[in-house]
């Protein structure tokens, strides 16, 4: 598409981002002259289906959905092809504004994150988790006003299950998986919670609690090992606030915060949330696991690179 080009409602203003499943464009519904931001996905996308079903899914999602902290998604009857129409709105993702600031103030944080959490209060009520929260999928309006987007791949009552492993190469960075969803399990509300809990760290110290060389190691660092608590890093940080945020990333789900709402809350009355002194990770989280089978791997793949060299070797010969 280019701007001037008309589809269907909508004339096509400009390209305003591009992924490597869709383009977005800012149009105008001529039909009543709003603005709005269509989602068209690239011609290859459409022939794939795990990719296909995913934006199927954010747009079914996103029609039944009406919240003004979730992006909303217009029914267009009639389509000509494949496209979303979505509500446009002026701000920045919560990514961008990291990058530029790199940490922001506890007033700010605790604002931003009471809006996702009453956004997620919504959502589960509606039977839908989300399910990839991050910065990437958090829009910052005026004021700090939050939008909820991309559906892509949220679990809702009903729905026939996408699993993590059709899924592994479409959820982005690993930083925000809840260790329930690393497990391959489905997940619920409180998978939401253990994701708006590590953007909350991430907000208050400029970094992610759990780190690794790659994807598998993140993911399995936070399944063995306690995180840096945020009051090490940031000494601003209040025990309370401190408290809040380990209450929300509670490795067992069933230690976590059992609704969006209670986490609103406490950030909500700071001055009322009482201070754990024996939290087992506050005295342990500088001891390190490695898992067994990790060292097994490494000395076993020493093992084969002689084997592999004269494998090469012997067929450059025969070739």
């Amino acid at each position: 598409m280019h701007p001037g080009d008309k589809l269907d409602y909508f004339q096509i203003e400009n390209l305003v981002a591009r992924s490597g499943m869709a383009s977005i464009y800012r149009a105008t519904d001529t039909r009543n002259g709003t603005q709005v931001a269509l989602k068209i996905p690239h011609p290859e996308v459409e022939s794939e289906p795990v990719f296909f079903e995913r934006f199927q899914r954010e747009q079914d999602i996103g029609t039944k959905l009406d919240h003004p902290a979730v992006m909303k998604v217009f029914d267009v009857p009639n389509r000509s092809q494949v496209y979303m129409a979505m509500e446009w709105v002026d701000g920045k993702l919560l990514r961008y504004i990291l990058k530029e600031e790199k940490k922001l103030s506890a007033e700010r944080a605790a604002k931003i994150t009471i809006g996702i959490c009453r956004a997620l209060e919504y959502i589960h009520a509606h039977g839908v988790v989300h399910r990839d929260l991050k910065p990437e999928n958090i829009m910052i309006g005026p004021d700090d006003t939050v939008k909820l987007i991309d559906f892509g791949i949220a679990g809702q009552e009903g729905a026939r299950r996408l699993t993590f492993a059709k899924l592994s190469n479409l959820m982005g960075t690993p930083d925000y998986i809840s260790p329930e969803q690393v497990k391959g399990k489905r997940g619920d509300g409180r998978s939401d919670i253990y994701s708006t809990g590590i953007m909350l760290y991430e907000m208050l110290t400029g970094d992610v609690p759990f780190k690794g060389p790659n994807p598998f190691a993140i993911m399995n660092d936070r399944l063995l090992n306690y995180p840096v608590p945020p009051r090490e890093v940031n000494p601003a940080i209040t025990p309370q606030m401190q408290e809040i945020i380990y209450r929300a990333i509670e490795r067992e789900p069933s230690n976590r915060y059992p609704r969006a709402g209670d986490f609103a809350k406490d950030l909500e009355n700071q001055d009322k949330v009482g201070v754990s002194e024996e939290r087992l990770e506050l005295h342990t989280w500088q001891k390190r696991t490695e898992p067994i089978h990790k060292k097994i791997l490494m000395y076993a793949l020493l093992a084969l690179i002689p084997v592999v060299v004269f494998g090469l070797l012997l067929y450059v010969a025969k070739h």
